[in-house]
C-alpha cells in the first residue's frame, strides 16, 4: 500500500508539470516592454521620454492615448512623430494622426526612441490622462 501512495503522487507530480508546461508554451508572448505616464500643456515640439528597445520581438511600436484634452475642450486629433535617437539629425518614422485612441509604427530595429507631438488640431496645448508606449 506503502508503494502504490508513492507511485500516484509521482503520477499526479508528472500531470500536473506536463499541464504547466502546456500552459506556459501556449501562453502568447508579452511586449518586451511598455511604459505609461500623462501629458500635460504639451505644445508643438514637446517630445515624450526615451525608451531603449531591444528588438527581441515582433511588437509594434504604439502610443495609445486616453482621456484627451485641449486648451478649448474641442479635442479633434493629435499629429506624432516616431524619432530614432541617433548621432546627428534623429532619424523619423512618419507622422501619424491620433484621435484619443492608439497610433502605430510598426515593428522599430534596436535603438532609443522617442516620440513628439507635431502639432493639434485644435487649440494650441496637449493634455492627455494616459499615455501608453508599447514597443
Amino acid at each position: 500500500m506503502h508503494a502504490t501512495n508513492r507511485s500516484g503522487r509521482v503520477l499526479r507530480g508528472m500531470l500536473v508539470t506536463a499541464a504547466l508546461l502546456g500552459f506556459a508554451s501556449a501562453t502568447p508572448a508579452l511586449a518586451e516592454g511598455s511604459w505609461a505616464s500623462h501629458i500635460s500643456s504639451w505644445g508643438p515640439g514637446s517630445e515624450s521620454r526615451r525608451w531603449s528597445d531591444a528588438d527581441r520581438d515582433d511588437t509594434v511600436t504604439s502610443v495609445t492615448f486616453q482621456g484627451c484634452q485641449t486648451g478649448n475642450n474641442d479635442f479633434k486629433g493629435a499629429d506624432l512623430q516616431l524619432y530614432k535617437d541617433v548621432f546627428g539629425p534623429d532619424k523619423t518614422y512618419g507622422q501619424r494622426s491620433n484621435h484619443c485612441d492608439t497610433s502605430s509604427w510598426g515593428d522599430q530595429s534596436a535603438g532609443d526612441y522617442y516620440f513628439a507631438l507635431e502639432g493639434v488640431r485644435s487649440g494650441s496645448r496637449l493634455w492627455v490622462d494616459t499615455v501608453t508606449t508599447r514597443y
